[in-house]
């Protein structure tokens, strides 16, 4: 094989020229495994993937290499990088791969039902409290469909192929993607009903000084849209700062302060109350994405579609109605006089 890596270096010759011209054979499964680690980075992360060891992955790069005579990673502290080879090499296996998803999706035998692994990328609070019942009971109408959740308090990258589809709270902001818009969401601030009943009372912004509050750590914040209290209120004291939103439900459940938290995760808490209720709402924005190339999987997208399909059939819960929780609403059970509620935040008004 060694014989053929000079036409391999040349961008006259294509992959499948060189094929034909030397009469070799190349195990595909061998390219899989090289498309996988050129666009994770690590062996780790391409073994996740690939559902297998990563020694397997290295001994798949390792023959490959054989097979082309030359080289294809560099090995680094950080994982593996391209060579030149490698670099020439990847464009024309997403060719051959791209035309094998092409050939997959309109076999007889995906028209049979769903099957395969789809993997999505989350935030941990949606992709746990509405994803995943969903989810769950999507899965059990297709048995042959693997569903991969990762509901995690950090972001998911798409361009590292850690899912295949990605809801974010940031619109990607390039490379060959599919995005739409999921939905927007409101949160607001909750205090738990004995925190508020043993606290000096909050009917203003200004009361909130002296209060204690839960919110996330600074300088391990995976987006800028988490930086809620910046747009309401400096808080003097934290009892708790957590990277988990849902930690931080479970601390202000404990009443130990006040936290700005998803209405979806917060709202139907019976040990709950509203802060400020029309006066310090929010609103966020969820993005999916995926990978322009597989777009047309069917798997793919049946799954894009029940997303949009969930997120739509949850409109009340994600964006509450325009009435839900007004002060005199909550308020009045506390004997508190009702206040005329104020316009939500929005980030684009807030900056």
């Amino acid at each position: 094989m060694r014989h053929g890596f000079a036409n391999l270096q040349s961008p006259t010759h294509s992959l499948a020229e060189w094929h034909l011209k030397e009469r070799t054979h190349m195990d595909w499964d061998n390219l899989r495994y090289f498309l996988e680690l050129a666009r994770s980075g690590t062996l780790m992360s391409a073994a996740r993937r690939l559902a297998v060891d990563h020694t397997t992955v290295a001994r798949r790069i390792q023959a490959l290499e054989k097979e082309v005579g030359a080289p294809l990673f560099s090995r680094e502290s950080g994982g593996h990088r391209l060579t030149e080879a490698g670099r020439r090499l990847q464009p024309q296996v997403e060719a051959m791969e791209s035309a094998f998803q092409a050939v997959e999706s309109t076999a007889p035998a995906s028209q049979e039902g769903l099957s395969g692994l789809v993997r999505i990328g989350a935030t941990e609070g949606f992709g746990t409290m509405v994803l995943a019942p969903q989810l769950a009971l999507f899965a059990v109408q297709h048995p042959k469909l693997t569903i991969d959740l990762l509901a995690m308090p950090r972001l998911v990258h798409l361009s590292r192929r850690e899912a295949d589809i990605v809801i974010s709270l940031e619109r990607p902001a390039r490379g060959p993607v599919v995005v739409t818009k999921l939905t927007d969401y409101t949160l607001r601030l909750y205090a738990s009903k004995q925190y508020l009943a043993a606290h000096k009372p909050i009917k203003t912004r200004e009361d909130l000084r002296g209060h204690t509050f839960i919110s996330y750590v600074d300088d391990l914040l995976f987006s800028k849209e988490l930086q809620y209290l910046d747009e309401l209120h400096r808080p003097d004291a934290f009892a708790l700062r957590s990277t988990s939103v849902l930690a931080q439900h479970r601390a202000v459940v404990a009443g130990a302060g006040i936290a700005v938290l998803p209405a979806f995760i917060a709202e139907h808490d019976s040990a709950l109350r509203p802060v400020l209720a029309g006066q310090a709402n929010f609103t966020r924005t969820f993005w999916m994405s995926m990978p322009a190339e597989t777009k047309h999987l069917v798997r793919m997208q049946t799954v894009w579609d029940f997303l949009r399909q969930t997120a739509q059939a949850h409109q009340a819960l994600l964006l509450l109605p325009q009435n839900a929780g007004k002060p005199e609403e909550k308020d009045r059970k506390d004997g508190a006089a009702p206040r005329p509620p104020r316009p939500s935040i929005s980030r684009k008004q807030a900056l």
